[in-house]
């Protein structure tokens, strides 16, 4: 549950902007703000099984437009491969070419 948790965090993170009020809202309540279906239902005065149904609906259209434009699995890529370059960089001997390299490579990494 608790990588299924992740992942809708970190689609969410790419997509939020391309979902539905209500789909966007009970799926930021409940995946980062942790509220519980219950609560969610109370504060927008509608049944748990709506809040359910839209939390779902959010869900697959966030897997859907992951395999579509592969946003989030190529940011996943890019930090991967930024990583293994840096301890490349760090493996050569000191010097200006390599302080530069990974300054290079830290601003690359923090532009994700």
């Amino acid at each position: 549950m608790l990588e299924k948790t992740n992942q809708v965090n970190l689609l969410f993170d790419f997509y939020a902007a391309l979902l539905k009020g209500k789909q966007r809202e009970y799926l930021e309540l409940y995946y980062l703000d942790d509220l519980s279906l219950s609560e969610i239902a109370e504060m927008y005065e509608v049944s748990r099984q709506a809040v359910y149904d839209h939390i779902k609906r959010a869900e697959k259209q966030l897997f859907e437009y992951e395999q579509k434009l592969q946003l989030a699995s190529r940011h996943e890529l890019r930090k991967t491969m930024c990583s293994r370059m840096t301890q490349l960089v760090e493996s050569l001997p000191a010097g200006d070419a390599r302080d530069e390299l990974l300054s290079l490579l830290h601003q690359l990494s923090e532009m994700d």
